[in-house]
């Protein structure tokens, strides 16, 4: 069984590692070539600058608001969206109350029907749940404005996307809506396998909800959490958020630059402004910071693992 192992492995793996170095690492490389150099995307001429992109984005005021909301949204977005999954998924699994002749531990009413509802903007794409909150926000026509005037709040009229104090945090609440059924499901997946006789022992002596779900149900899913942590901080810094702000958001990053995040601003710099070296200068800084966020998330999560 010994012989030919490593062989057989590394057979194994070479494709693999090569389209992964070919498409991922080697991208990776060449944009911090390119962070040194004055290249316009446009031309394939370009020269050496050095370190004059770092040091004109030190300068940059609208690339440190941008680091800023970007850096909100990997702090706040994960800590909202895991808390409110962690949430309705501990109700729709363990927070019912105990029915005659069934199990002691049961969820709430209704529970399969409300994984349907958690999990359906997962089935809508980001763009599509993008325009319909658009459409929402509308001060003039739109629902939520339409719906404080119709209970009677008329002078409650927010401008939403074009108020540049509530822009961010609107936006923010897109992204909220449109992922927390992702892990809904994913928690309550993890909740499923933990044995009913814990929370039965834990009810037995004397434990209300609350405590078991920090001394039962947190710790048993801790690592699950901590990826769903890291896997949104990832979302928030990337995709998501770029797709919800360019589409939301008058500029887009408007206004006066309220909700410019980084991935949106290495779009901007790109595409729009034909400076494609000062874009990816931005680029290795949103790698710094993904990657640092991705550390700190690890380091301060580790636990010794629980087995059951």
């Amino acid at each position: 069984m010994q012989h030919g192992k490593y062989r057989f492995i590394v057979g194994f793996l070479a494709l693999p590692l090569g389209l992964y170095a070919l498409f991922v690492v080697w991208p990776f490389i060449q944009s911090i070539y390119y962070s040194f150099t004055d290249w316009t995307g446009l031309s394939p001429e370009f020269t050496m600058v050095g370190f004059d992109n770092y040091s004109r984005m030190l300068d940059d005021d609208i690339f440190w608001k941008s680091l800023q909301h970007s850096l909100l949204f990997a702090l706040l977005l994960p800590l909202v969206t895991i808390g409110l999954a962690l949430f309705f998924a501990f109700m729709i699994n363990v927070g019912g109350r105990k029915r005659r002749n069934g199990p002691v531990i049961t969820g709430v009413r209704g529970s399969g029907f409300y994984k349907i509802v958690y999990f359906f903007p997962q089935v809508l794409s980001i763009a599509i749940v993008a325009l319909l909150f658009a459409f929402a926000y509308n001060p003039d026509s739109g629902a939520i404005n339409s719906l404080l005037r119709g209970i009677g709040l008329d002078d409650v009229q927010p401008l939403w996307l074009g108020d540049p104090d509530l822009a961010l945090w609107a936006v923010m609440g897109v992204l909220v809506w449109s992922t927390v059924g992702f892990f809904v499901v994913l928690f309550s997946a993890g909740m499923a396998s933990i044995p009913a006789e814990m929370y039965e022992a834990a009810l037995l002596d004397g434990a209300n909800r609350v405590t078991t779900f920090f001394r039962v149900t947190l710790p048993l899913l801790w690592d699950t959490v901590q990826s769903g942590w890291v896997y949104m901080g990832i979302l928030a810094l990337g995709a998501e958020s770029f797709a919800v702000v360019q589409i939301m958001t008058t500029g887009p990053g408007g206004p006066d630059y309220s909700t410019t995040v980084m991935v949106l601003y290495v779009y901007q710099k790109a595409f729009r402004d034909g400076q494609a070296a000062y874009a990816t200068t931005i680029g290795v800084a949103l790698l710094v910071v993904t990657l640092a966020f991705a550390a700190v998330v690890m380091r301060l999560g580790r636990r010794e693992r629980l087995e059951y």
